[in-house]
């Protein structure tokens, strides 16, 4: 659980870096928010990607971005030190964080 909190906190700071549509304060406001978006991804994420099944069969997964996406509107929603521009730069970011935590895995 800690090692997908890191993961998380490394990927929402560089997607910070790469897009600027993206900004968080700090790298210690990026492990907070790795943690709420954990919690995020494991409650609204789960009841979001279930609701959603016969869009991701249809889109062959690529639906799951914007489930993604929607996470990380509500977490900057919740969260002080992260602001999200729009709804097209969560996109972006989830695509980095889905290409960080992927690689994350594959080398833990």
């Amino acid at each position: 659980m800690l090692l997908v909190i890191l993961l998380n906190a490394i990927a929402v700071y560089a997607g910070a870096k790469l897009l600027r549509g993206v900004e968080v304060e700090d790298f210690l406001r990026a492990i907070i928010i790795g943690l709420v978006l954990g919690f995020l991804n494991w409650s609204l994420g789960g009841v979001l990607n279930f609701l959603t099944i016969p869009l991701n069969w249809i889109t062959l997964g690529l639906f799951a971005f914007v489930v993604d996406a929607i996470v990380l509107m509500v977490t900057d929603y919740f969260m002080k030190g992260l602001k999200i521009e729009n709804f097209w730069w969560a996109l972006a970011l989830a695509v980095v964080v889905s290409v960080v935590n992927s690689i994350g895995q594959t080398i833990f």
